[in-house]
C-alpha cells in the first residue's frame, strides 16, 4: 500500500532526513512504499490540510478532468486549478494530460491509499 507521510520540518531537518533516506537507499534498506511530504511553513501545511477534501474527492470520484472534479466539489474551476497546481507542485497528486476531441484534458490522480501525519509536539 502506497502511503503519503505529511510533516512540518525546518529546512535543516528536511535535509537531514533526506541524507538519511539516501544513505538507507544506497544500502538497500528502504522502508516500504511511501513518500514523505515535509512542509517548512505553516501556511503551506495549513493550505494542504484545509483542502484534503480535494484529494478525497479525486480518490472517490476518479474524475476524468479537473472540470469534472469541480462539478463534484461544486467549486469554481479556476480556483480548483490553483489547488490542483499546488498539490502537483508538492507531489501530492500527478496530472495525466491527454487530448480529447482536440482539447487538452488534465486528469488528476492520487497514487496513495493512505495519508499519515507525523507531527511532533515542541
Amino acid at each position: 500500500m502506497k502511503k503519503l507521510i505529511v510533516s512540518i520540518k525546518s529546512s535543516g531537518e528536511s535535509l537531514s532526513s533526506f541524507k538519511k533516506a539516501l544513505k538507507d537507499a544506497r544500502k538497500g534498506r528502504l522502508k516500504g512504499d511511501h513518500f514523505e511530504l515535509a512542509f517548512d511553513t505553516k501556511k503551506d501545511f495549513d493550505r494542504f490540510v484545509k483542502n484534503l477534501s480535494v484529494l478525497s474527492a479525486i480518490l472517490v470520484h476518479k474524475p476524468k478532468s479537473v472540470y469534472e472534479l469541480a462539478k463534484h466539489l461544486d467549486m469554481d474551476v479556476s480556483n480548483l486549478n490553483k489547488l490542483v497546481s499546488f498539490f502537483e507542485s508538492i507531489g501530492a497528486i500527478k496530472i495525466k494530460t491527454s487530448t480529447v476531441a482536440g482539447r487538452t484534458v488534465k486528469t488528476p490522480l492520487v497514487e496513495y491509499e493512505q495519508i499519515e501525519f507525523d507531527l511532533k509536539v515542541a
